[in-house]
């Protein structure tokens, strides 16, 4: 099971000079080009403070110079190992372009205000659905986990004012090392990375 992987030269004399311009670029030629469903998947990799990892498929809800953001509830097991653990790795698999961004750097939680404010445009019921779900708890059956979500519905009925929970919230990914790699002919891909160096960033290629 192999494929070819046919494409444009991609070398450091076409790259921006940091890699959130570079991330912003490739993400609007992936956005626009209509080939993944959800260009913004990534997925996310965090460790215990022993080293045992675990990933999963999260949104990308927001990216700007200082990083990038998605949500979470704190006590679901990616929360609470980034609490013990403040480190990340992020993963942008964009097969159809035979592209990837993979992202390593330290994660905080974003402020509340910012929390807030990004529940608010959330659809009414994925507000309810951070309420009834106690993210990677053991739960009976999911009878018991519909029963809870038509209860938060009954008291918070459409149009009505939904709480963040306080158990809910954003965590921002600061980049330390940011690599683009696209796949090229006979496995000698491009990989270029971008490493931060003080107030800048270095960027260095890397063997396929």
């Amino acid at each position: 099971m192999r494929e070819q992987y046919r494409s444009e030269d991609f070398t450091e004399k076409g790259l921006a000079a940091d890699p959130m311009a570079q991330f912003a670029r490739w993400f609007r030629e992936v956005a626009a080009g209509g080939m993944l469903h959800e260009p913004n998947a990534m997925v996310v990799s965090t460790a215990t403070p022993e080293g045992r990892p675990s990933s999963r498929t999260v949104l990308l809800k927001h990216y700007d110079d200082r990083g990038f953001v998605f949500f979470t509830n704190y006590h679901s097991r990616k929360g609470r190992e980034l609490t013990a653990n403040p480190y990340a790795s992020l993963l942008f698999p964009w097969h159809p372009l035979a592209r990837q961004v993979i992202v390593t750097g330290s994660a905080a939680r974003v402020g509340r205000d910012e929390t807030v404010a990004y529940f608010r445009t959330r659809p009414h019921g994925s507000q309810l659905g951070a309420w009834a779900s106690e993210q990677s708890a053991v739960v009976g059956s999911r009878e018991e986990l519909v029963r809870r979500y038509e209860e938060l519905a009954a008291r918070y009925p459409e149009g009505e004012k939904v709480p963040a929970p306080p158990q809910w919230g954003g965590f921002r990914v600061v980049p330390e090392t940011v690599e683009f790699w696209q796949g090229r002919e006979n496995r000698l891909h491009d990989r270029l990375r971008y490493v931060r160096e003080g107030a800048g960033w270095r960027v260095e290629r890397l063997c396929p």
